[in-house]
């Protein structure tokens, strides 16, 4: 098996993916070595896989003027060939594509040649498309490489789909995997019971991006009736912005879920680290405010780590809202066991090294 088919492999058992987000320097250009260290933050971490490209590295780094759509898939692919050469450990390269088929398939061909194994396949911006074109979108994408399926809330630009879409995606040679993330407990059934009752069942694997749902996605088994048997799916891993911050305690947390999975009844325990990450994910994401701030307060969370030097996104009107840096305080103090601000003061200056 080589590098690549040991990757899909991971994907396929379910793992930990943070969507990466973007170091800058206080002029806005490129912080190259912020950028690094936080890939060594996640790799460090003990993650499955690393995503970037995507909502959290933030959409501008397409635009012509900004440029970095490159540079950020080159850096986060040199960091994770580095930690595997040290390491011996294999690591899911995901990439975030985007916009019209055109631009869909040139994004998957570059992500392509900077070794990625999947892409993540974004319907944002897309509304105008109808389901036919939005299928045949993701049938010209696989062509070039694996797709990751992309279910995206609507409150930040995503669309309601229709369960027979699901159906004919999950039909789609090559898609890998579906991120759900419409925050939406109908729209997460369609697309669960598209991939349990589809002849690639066992070729899909199901990565919750539900924010506010996160435990419970990953605790549930589902299940329907498929000709005259039932069938049981559920999510087995993540890709997420909220896995981006306290990583460490993510890993270890994905393990525990996925043993207690196995068992015939769950903890309510459980259930209330459940409610315990939807309150830090209501902070981070600035859910009291429509996610205005969601990405600033990812942010926020790792400058005051120490992981990050600023909070500045590329638009400058995208900072914290009114009343989210309580709210981060308020989530952190909260629930200690849930954030790693230990692991990270230990470790730091060993990743500050690591980047020289």
């Amino acid at each position: 098996m080589n590098r690549h088919e040991k990757a899909l492999e991971i994907l396929k058992q379910g793992t930990v993916i943070p969507a990466t987000p973007l170091a800058l320097n206080e002029d806005r250009t490129l912080n190259e070595k912020g950028q690094r260290l936080l890939m060594n933050y996640y790799l460090n971490a003990g993650v499955g896989g690393i995503a970037t490209a995507v909502h959290t590295t933030q959409f501008e780094i397409r635009q012509p003027e900004v440029g970095l759509f490159e540079p950020v898939l080159k850096i986060v692919s040199e960091e994770i060939d580095k930690y595997e050469e040290k390491t011996g450990k294999v690591i899911v390269k995901v990439a975030g594509a985007c916009g019209p088929v055109e631009q869909a398939v040139a994004e998957a061909k570059l992500a392509k040649e900077y070794g990625y194994d999947a892409v993540l396949l974004s319907p944002g911006g897309l509304n105008h498309l109808s389901e036919d074109e939005m299928v045949a979108r993701t049938e010209a994408v696989a062509k070039i490489m694996p797709v990751i399926g992309f279910y995206l809330q609507t409150a930040v630009g995503g669309r309601v789909f229709s369960y027979n879409y699901w159906e004919r995606v999950c039909a789609v040679e090559n898609v890998v995997a579906i991120k759900c993330a419409s925050f939406n407990r109908y729209t997460t059934l369609d697309v669960v019971r598209a991939a349990a009752t589809s002849d690639r069942c066992d070729e899909i694997t199901l990565y919750t991006g539900n924010d506010d749902n996160i435990v419970i996605d990953l605790l549930t088994n589902y299940q329907f009736e498929k000709n005259g048997k039932i069938v049981t799916k559920g999510f087995d891993g993540g890709l997420l912005g909220h896995w981006t911050l306290w990583t460490k305690k993510v890993v270890d947390m994905l393990a525990m879920l996925k043993e207690a999975k196995k068992k015939d009844s769950i903890p309510a325990s459980l259930l209330t680290l459940a409610a315990q990450v939807t309150d830090a994910n209501a902070a981070f994401f600035d859910a009291a405010n429509g996610f205005a701030g969601c990405i600033p307060g990812v942010h926020e969370v790792l400058r005051r780590q120490g992981l990050m030097e600023n909070i500045l996104c590329l638009n400058p009107e995208e900072t914290l809202s009114k009343g989210q840096a309580e709210e981060l305080t308020r989530v952190h103090d909260a629930y200690p066991l849930l954030h790693d601000d230990d692991f990270i003061k230990e470790n730091i200056a060993d990743w500050l090294k690591n980047i020289q």
